[in-house]
């Protein structure tokens, strides 16, 4: 998938008015996803990711493990003005079906493993189910 793709697949799942409205939202939950597994897996993850989105992966600066599912909308609705957790929650669907659809199924597997119960809702989008 090429990155206008990845970023359109996203501005339609999540809903969103922009385009620089999805490129944000994405940035953020990458983010927070690169701070949340290891660096060698956001390595790997970032090798099947389109465009700069790689940059995105290693942005944060802090480690994040053991954060939950509502722990990630968290950190990712305090990155997005004015977004709620629940509002958090899906945009982090929203991102992460569309990292699902870039990725081969190893891959994501990986980066499952890493992440405890309850985040595979995160990657398959409300309206795709």
């Amino acid at each position: 998938m090429k990155y206008d793709e990845f970023i359109a697949t996203v501005r339609r799942l999540g809903e969103y008015e922009s385009r620089e409205r999805a490129e944000h939202v994405t940035r953020c939950v990458l983010g927070v996803l690169g701070a949340r597994i290891t660096a060698q897996e956001a390595e790997d993850l970032a090798a099947q990711l389109p465009g700069d989105l790689a940059g995105a992966l290693r942005a944060e600066e802090r480690p994040m493990p053991g954060l939950s599912p509502d722990g990630f909308a968290g950190a990712v609705a305090a990155r997005l003005e004015g977004a709620s957790t629940e509002t958090a929650r899906w945009d982090v669907s929203a991102v992460l079906t569309t990292v699902t659809e870039s990725i081969d199924g190893g891959e994501l597997n990986h980066v499952l493993s890493q992440l405890p119960s309850g985040f595979a809702t995160f990657f398959g989008h409300p309206e795709l189910a």
